[in-house]
């Protein structure tokens, strides 16, 4: 589903963001990216998301080139950003209508229904955004990723800002969507969530992919913490 080969993106500083990073995520995978902080993992995800122009490589999302091709790519994923920066003078379900509308989501009063009372802001989609809570901002971001279904959703640290409730109830979302074939590609700090939730990781440091694969044969008999802490050292 996504295929991110040799990806490098240098800022004009001459600071190296990303060097050669290679990741393949495949339908149905819950990848989790994790790193320090500065480690490269927003560089990384704005350049896959096509965001930030890379310097070389290459972005493949269900075989297309973002590069070459981003509207066709854009077509297929959704990206959730850290910060969701959102039409502030719209209300909730403008916005989420506006989402709707580029999507040709037809389906989407059920659909906005069934999300809103999952996050429980039914009540608050008539509000003007700019009267949003960070938490509510980013739920109306991620209800807005799942209502035009895509193939595969690009999150920057989605669970910044929940509240237990909702940080819970993305998880089980995000189990539900992965066993239908749907793929998800991931940033946190929160390494225990990122442990239980995710089949796969990669673990950047210093712009590189340092270790990648399967969760449970990363991390052995230790937690994810733990080896996390020792390829830190």
């Amino acid at each position: 589903m996504l295929e991110i080969n040799n990806l490098t993106h240098i800022y004009k500083d001459g600071k190296v963001g990303c060097k050669n990073v290679n990741i393949k995520i495949e339908d149905g995978d819950i990848y989790g990216f994790i790193g320090p902080n500065g480690s490269g993992k927003s560089t990384t995800i704005k350049s896959v998301v096509g965001i930030l122009p890379f310097t070389s490589g290459e972005v493949l999302i269900n075989g297309k080139s973002i590069k070459n091709d981003p509207l066709a790519c854009k077509r297929d994923f959704a990206y959730i950003p850290d910060n969701p920066d959102l039409y502030e003078s719209l209300t909730g379900i403008q916005y989420i209508n506006f989402i709707c509308d580029i999507f040709k989501v037809t389906n989407r009063e059920e659909e906005i229904n069934k999300y809103a009372d999952i996050f429980e802001i039914r009540n608050d989609l008539t509000k003007p955004i700019k009267a949003y809570s960070h938490g509510m901002r980013q739920k109306l971001a991620i209800i807005s990723a799942l209502v035009h279904h895509p193939k595969l959703i690009i999150m920057d640290e989605p669970f910044v800002g929940l509240d237990p409730k909702a940080t819970f109830q993305i998880k089980e979302i995000m189990r539900e969507e992965a066993q239908k074939g749907v793929s998800f590609f991931f940033s946190s700090h929160v390494l225990e969530v990122v442990e239980k939730l995710c089949n796969k990781i990669a673990i950047i440091k210093n712009g590189e992919i340092i270790k990648q694969g399967i969760v449970d044969e990363i991390k052995g008999e230790s937690s994810l913490e733990d080896e996390f802490m020792e390829i830190m050292k």
